[in-house]
């Protein structure tokens, strides 16, 4: 992958008119300082300048330019966790996340665009301070309305679009271009002509050359003529700037011009613009219908004029406010004291839709579930938020956090879980079976991260209330969930005498979903541990096909894990690549750290015994960087680290370890996307893997081919037409350059990089 095409900036869509000197000056401030604060007022156009500049310097980040939107967030706590997930870093540990972003940026040189601080500025800037201090390839392109008052920070006032002067002939400036380029989109043929012209410079000079402001006048042609555009406007800013001296202040403007926007709209209208700001990111129809009682052709209304964008989402068509416009819209409904219970409406809407994807997950429609779930992540976020937040909502907030198991552990966001699950338990202690499910996921949670005392902890509180109250349901799950850490903490016989008690409970209840069907796959590693074959392959296979037959994929692919784990125990290793692929496959989709994790490591077990040491080095890497974001690495087990190590050691053995350091920081430098790619072979990043220079020149290079065909140095001197001390002497650079000590290791280097290369 090329440095210009690292990163998450979203395509431009629209030109950016009028704003070269812009560009050009926030360039120059970042060629100086590592912080540059855009500032400005709401609407002006700081988030689309932060965009082109950060696209046009796309080059002169190696590691990446980066986009993080922050307006969705309504806790400045979670700060951290937003901008790891824009940077793609995941990391479902127990670690403080503020340090696991400061160990990712530390050694790499990045531009990161942190867009609308204003709502969390003090975290904003203690997280800007930090990372400032630790990583010195680090610039930080700021969009908000205050600065953030951090040392070494430079400001740039992004001012309204140049306007002609009313005093001169009309000349066209770009306030007068973007409207007629908005215009045109939706009148076919508008264009800026000597006739018009001047009503639009009036237009433009009462919209203070505020884009956002030019742009929702300018769809509005679409139902009104160009002069009644002109008299509506003028007419709605007389009243607005009557009673100032010196006229409407221009940080009004947008205000103003928004206010006129909303009273051109229908009561209806108007009415669902105020509802749909409680709404965190985008929203569905369905959640529109719910919570605001929002019809089609109202939200389509809406559309037509730009107060809300339309995207394609999971289920259909999925819309969003534009940050001033959200805000406005929350002015409004919290004027009109209706605030709270459109946020308790939200919250009940993704209640239901938490509970309607707990059932759901265990099915045909697990896919599905993921990807509905993710992106109604930042809405899911607000409910809890609110949940807890509100005293009578602590309860729900119980609830939702326990109903959510399957996305925190399922869906790669183990560590936003963990802390949800935290928070939750800290803020009450009465038992009830709210909270013995809370702590029987919570301890799920901690014993995946490697975290196995608070896991113990958690699952004994859930454990004895369950038998005081005799909730048989949660003594199974906290059971089963003991079961686990007693696995991971390499204790057979006592995870044994667990997993049985589970399973007893378990049938009695005639439960069946994901965990049910994950203790028979736990199971089947206690029998595998146990060097049992034949019982952990029945197991597995039974709880792959029962899965299969349910269209469950998530705990069937862990099962497909273990069956290729039983393959190269017995030496099938066309199998257990196979099975291990095929796991893999289903663990990227549902972005499962650790299924992905676990099924790299079976590759490169694989890789090695194969004789392709060079790739199961590079493998071994890319795990090692991946283990460091789910937790301990292999949790710390002698039982499944002992593949591992012997891997390792037979790697190295061939490689040396000079070779072998160099392959495994290969792979550690892969990205996850990167890594499960190399992994399952595919085409496009095993080329780029190829693409990595050789350390020999291109003589050495043609020698090492030719020990690799089985050459003796008389033949290559030969072959080369070179003396035999000069290929002697080749032969013993390319010994040393590579680590290496004997010219069996050379010939599967050459093999390993001909391989990768196709």
């Amino acid at each position: 992958m090329t440095s210009d095409q690292v990163g998450n900036l979203p395509a431009s869509t629209t030109v950016l008119l009028g704003r070269k000197a812009d560009l050009a000056e926030v360039r120059r401030l970042l060629a100086k300082a590592r912080l540059v604060t855009l500032t400005g007022v709401g609407g002006v156009g700081k988030t689309r300048l932060a965009l082109h500049t950060a696209a046009d310097l796309r080059r002169a980040f190696g590691d990446g330019v980066w986009f993080v939107e922050l307006a969705p967030i309504v806790d400045g706590g979670l700060l951290v966790h937003t901008v790891l997930e824009a940077l793609g870093v995941h990391d479902d540990t127990g670690r403080d996340q503020s340090a696991v972003l400061v160990e990712h940026l530390r050694d790499r040189r990045v531009l990161v665009v942190l867009d609308g601080c204003e709502h969390v500025l003090d975290a904003a800037a203690e997280l800007a301070d930090r990372l400032l201090r630790v990583a010195p390839g680090l610039r930080l392109l700021v969009t908000s309305r205050e600065r953030l008052d951090v040392e070494g920070e430079h400001l740039w006032q992004v001012a309204p679009l140049a306007l002609p002067d009313p005093d001169r002939p009309v000349r066209r400036t770009a306030a007068l271009e973007l409207f007629a380029d908005r215009a045109a989109a939706v009148v076919p043929g508008f264009a800026l002509t000597g006739d018009n012209q001047q009503v639009v410079a009036e237009i433009c000079r009462l919209l203070g050359g505020i884009p956002l402001a030019i742009e929702l006048a300018a769809v509005r042609l679409r139902l009104l003529p160009l002069e009644h555009l002109r008299a509506g406007l003028d007419d709605t800013y007389r009243l607005l700037a009557a009673g100032r001296r010196g006229g409407l202040p221009r940080h009004q403007t947008l205000r103003a011009a928004v206010e006129w926007s909303f009273a051109l709209c229908t009561e209806e209208e108007q009415d669902l613009w105020r509802r749909v700001s409680v709404f965190a990111g985008s929203f569905g129809l369905d959640a529109a219908q719910d919570v605001c009682g929002g019809a089609l052709e109202v939200l389509g209304g809406l559309v037509d004029k730009s107060v809300l964008i339309g995207e394609r989402g999971v289920d259909g068509v999925r819309f969003r406010l534009l940050e001033p416009l959200r805000q406005f819209g929350r002015d409004r409904l919290r004027a009109l004291g209706e605030e709270e219970s459109l946020r308790r409406k939200h919250r009940d809407h993704f209640v239901a839709l938490a509970e309607r994807g707990e059932r759901e997950w265990f099915g045909p429609e697990q896919g599905r579930v993921q990807e509905r779930t993710r992106q109604d992540h930042a809405n899911l976020r607000a409910a809890v938020d609110h949940c807890l937040a509100d005293p009578d909502g602590y309860d729900v907030g119980l609830h939702l956090v326990g109903t959510l198991w399957f996305y925190w552990i399922g869906c790669g966001a183990l560590g936003e879980g963990r802390r949800w699950v935290d928070r939750v338990l800290a803020l009450g202690t009465g038992p009830g079976p709210l909270r013995a499910k809370v702590l029987w996921v919570g301890g799920y949670l901690a014993t995946v991260q490697g975290d196995l005392t608070a896991a113990v902890g958690m699952l004994e509180e859930c454990r004895g209330y369950a038998r005081k109250a005799g909730d048989r349901g949660a003594l199974a799950y906290a059971t089963h969930r003991l079961a686990c850490t007693m696995l991971v903490g390499d204790d057979l016989d006592r995870a044994g005498e667990l997993f049985d008690e589970a399973w007893g409970l378990y049938r009695a209840l005639g439960l069946l979903d994901s965990n049910v069907l994950m203790a028979r796959v736990e199971l089947g590693i206690v029998a595998l541990f146990r060097e049992d074959l034949d019982l952990a392959g029945e197991l597995c296979a039974g709880a792959k096909a029962e899965g299969e037959q349910h269209g469950e994929q998530w705990s069937s692919a862990y099962a497909t894990w273990v069956l290729a784990m039983c393959a190269f125990a017995r030496g099938e290793w066309d199998e257990s690549e196979a099975l291990a692929r095929e796991s893999l496959g289903v663990k990227r989709a549902f972005d499962d750290l650790l299924g992905v994790v676990l099924g790299i490591e079976v590759l490169a077990w694989n890789a090695a015994a194969r004789g392709c040491a060079d790739r199961a080095a590079t493998l071994l890497g890319a795990a090692h960087r991946l283990w460091q974001s789910v937790g301990y690495p292999l949790f710390g087990s002698r039982y499944f680290g002992a593949p591992h190590g012997e891997c390792e050691r037979a790697v190295i053995g061939v490689l040396g370890e000079k070779a072998f350091g160099v392959a495994l920081r290969r792979g550690m430098a892969f990205g996850l996307a990167e890594a499960v790619g190399f992994a399952l072979g595919e085409a496009a990043v095993v080329a780029a893997v190829a693409e990595v220079p050789s350390p020999l020149t291109r003589r050495e290079g043609e020698v090492a081919d030719l020990v690799a065909g089985g050459l003796s140095n008389k033949d290559i001197a030969v072959r080369l037409v070179i003396a035999v001390r000069t290929a002697e002497g080749h032969v013993e650079r390319i010994l040393q350059k590579l680590g290496f000590s004997s010219r069996t290791q050379i010939a599967a280097w050459v093999a390993e990089r001909q391989r990768a290369a196709g």
